[in-house]
């Protein structure tokens, strides 16, 4: 009886990644970026792994493939990886406790009494088992490829938008991942882009030049330009820019951080000195915020590190961090929280994440979801308590 060759690579492949996934080895160098590619997809949607391994066996004995001893023992691999991606599941579904845990913690335990918006209750279960990679949503508008510079397709922008045109919803501004070499503005953190639209506000998402085309700062430039065509044309589209948070997903996280800690500053807005590029708060998912500093006093931050501006007139930081994250260390998430709350009069919410990946944005996980309510309740919270800073934050 010849071997399943399909249903052997098929098991050999989720083997590999579940491997991966669960024990997700952050050293040496190689093996943790193996990590990443080979482990992030089965960390965040391990609920479709279990499918490929129950289907991928039933083609198998439906077609007489399963007589064969090496047959059976293909089999019982396959469904030796199960119990892997359960663990997968379970850090994922841990994460509305690391969440909430975090916003106790950052916002104070009665935080639920001072946000006067109804939050989400239950998870779109449907979506996350079943259709993970979805994203769009009938009542959510995307208007694509906004130009708000003269560096052609690196300075397109896209809005998210209820339909039925918000008034005065606000903002959120988010900067894609990508080391500054790739990355592009329809790529990551859709499920909050999309989530936030959905509840009246205007979402942004942007490119911006890369490596080679420009380096630091060209990258913050674009990012600064960003907010000021958002101060100048938001109320076009039912948006207050006065409410205006910006976001970012690893080099998009750097931005972030750097804007809110940089407003106004000259530095970044060549030729547009007199635009208003503060922001009301940032939120910083799985970010590169450079090396440790703060630990010995002659250390000097570079001046594309956040530390290079932390100072005590910061804006309010939700930042979430997974601890599996091979790309951009949970201990530099850490420290940067540490040295951030050292500084700054205002909320720090620090999300550590169970088990999270670097890209832990790209699917509707449980992780993920547990994160974007997260983010809901952090900016509800932002809106309608800004001067509230508990002792807890810092």
């Amino acid at each position: 009886m010849n071997m399943p060759m399909g249903y052997v690579a098929t098991t050999t492949l989720l083997t590999w990644c579940t491997f991966f996934a669960v024990v997700a080895p952050r050293r040496p160098r190689p093996l943790a970026t193996m990590s990443f590619w080979f482990g992030m997809v089965l960390n965040e949607v391990p609920f479709l792994g279990m499918f490929a391994v129950v289907a991928s066996t039933a083609l198998a004995a439906a077609q007489g493939d399963l007589g064969s001893p090496a047959s059976k023992v293909t089999a019982a691999v396959a469904f030796a990886t199960i119990p892997g991606m359960a663990v997968s599941a379970w850090r994922g579904l841990r994460t509305d406790q690391a969440v909430g845990h975090a916003l106790e913690q950052g916002l104070g335990t009665g935080w639920r009494n001072h946000v006067h918006k109804p939050l989400r209750r239950h998870r779109p279960w449907a979506r996350i088992l079943l259709l993970p990679g979805l994203m769009r949503q009938r009542d959510v508008q995307r208007i694509p490829n906004i130009s708000y510079g003269d560096a052609g397709r690196r300075n397109l922008l896209d809005i998210y938008r209820r339909r039925d045109t918000p008034q005065n919803g606000p903002v959120l501004i988010y900067f894609h991942g990508g080391g500054y070499t790739s990355g592009a503005k329809n790529r990551e953190a859709r499920p909050l882009l999309y989530r936030l639209a959905g509840q009246g506000w205007v979402c942004i998402s942007a490119n911006y030049r890369l490596r080679p085309q420009t380096t630091f700062p060209g990258h913050q430039i674009d990012a600064k330009k960003v907010i000021a065509w958002v101060r100048e044309h938001a109320p076009e589209y039912g948006a207050d820019p006065s409410k205006l948070f910006v976001a970012g997903s690893s080099a998009g996280s750097n931005l972030a951080a750097l804007c809110a800690l940089t407003p106004n500053d000259p530095l970044f807005q060549p030729g547009f000195e007199s635009a208003d590029t503060s922001v009301t708060a940032a939120i910083c998912l799985y970010g590169y915020y450079g090396h440790f500093f703060g630990e010995e006093p002659d250390e000097t931050p570079s001046p594309n590190q956040p530390y290079a501006y932390l100072n005590p007139g910061a804006p309010p930081f939700l930042i979430a961090h997974g601890t599996k994250d091979a790309l951009a260390t949970v201990e530099g998430a850490r420290n940067f929280v540490a040295q951030l709350r050292r500084v700054s009069d205002s909320t720090v919410v620090y999300a550590e994440l169970p088990g999270g990946q670097h890209a832990f944005d790209l699917f509707h996980s449980p992780r993920f979801e547990a994160v974007v309510d997260g983010v809901e309740a952090f900016a509800a919270w932002v809106l309608t308590a800004p001067e509230r800073t508990p002792d807890s934050a810092r």
